[in-house]
């Protein structure tokens, strides 16, 4: 590779969601090794390890741009938690202003910090709802919701806490109905006190990871529409923390002025070594 090392960058969590965060305005990753170098720098144990790989770019038309690539170095239109992090991360180095618009792959997104740490993000609208899917997992045949908040997302609600989330979810993650991109998994349960839990599978990673904040959105609004619940929906994540999703539902379906607010949170800044990529 011809990237110059050390190079700077940050570890940032978003609900338990951890992001590798580079300042590439000045092109220190090239656009033609950044997938591979996503790979190698995202793997646990073995290097910095997080669920994905964060470039802040320049952009000619918002305060910046940035390229998420997945674990597995497949590049990603849109992360809930890893735009969070982007922003509090263009906010602390000054690159934006409190309130901020950033592009990605998925659209335009416009965020605000709001404290030292929680950031409300508005999300691109979501499309393609579809209802009344079915499939059958683990020998039953269980209703599926489907709509893409950034990404594609499948919903199953459950009354299992225990369930199987990791091979349950790859098998939705790979079914024919979800051909040829796949979903993310997401399974919701309804708490005795009114918030929603939600587990996912994500795409990329192909585990479950501690939050997905496109995920959290998904479940939020079939929580609303089928569920009886009502914006703002408090979203617990995997990891025990906190998402705020909030809305506006139409009939259609049509979701408008969508956001998400939750934290975002600087664990530890660093320079790589190219032993890291070994």
């Amino acid at each position: 590779m011809s990237i110059s090392f050390p190079l700077e960058f940050e570890k940032m969590s978003g609900t338990g969601n951890d992001f590798v965060i580079i300042d590439n305005r000045n092109n220190v990753v090239p656009v033609e090794e950044q997938s591979e170098f996503a790979g190698k720098i995202c793997r646990r144990m073995f290097s910095v390890g997080a669920d994905g790989l964060i470039l802040i770019e320049n952009s000619d038309k918002t305060d910046f741009g940035w390229s998420f690539y997945n674990a597995d170095g497949s590049l990603a239109d849109m992360c809930g938690n890893g735009a969070r992090c982007a922003a509090r991360f263009a906010f602390r180095h000054g690159i934006a202003e409190a309130k901020m618009r950033f592009a990605t792959s998925a659209g335009i997104v416009e965020a605000e910090i709001l404290d030292d740490e929680v950031v409300r993000l508005q999300m691109t609208q979501p499309f393609d709802f579809r209802l009344g899917l079915s499939m059958n997992l683990g020998g039953e045949e269980r209703p599926v919701a489907f709509v893409n908040t950034g990404v594609p997302h499948a919903v199953i609600f459950v009354e299992d806490e225990e369930i199987a989330v990791k091979k349950l979810g790859r098998k939705v993650r790979f079914h024919e109905l979800f051909e040829p991109k796949g979903a993310n998994a997401n399974f919701a349960r309804i708490l005795d006190d009114g918030r929603l839990e939600v587990r996912t599978y994500e795409r990329g990673v192909e585990d479950e990871t501690m939050a997905c904040g496109t995920g959290a959105v998904a479940a939020a609004l079939f929580a609303t529409m089928q569920k009886g619940m009502e914006s703002p929906v408090e979203v617990v994540t995997s990891g025990g923390e906190e998402l705020t999703v909030i809305f506006d539902l139409l009939d259609g379906p049509v979701a408008e002025n969508v956001f998400l607010q939750g934290p975002a949170r600087c664990i530890f800044t660093g320079k790589l070594t190219a032993e890291a990529l070994l």
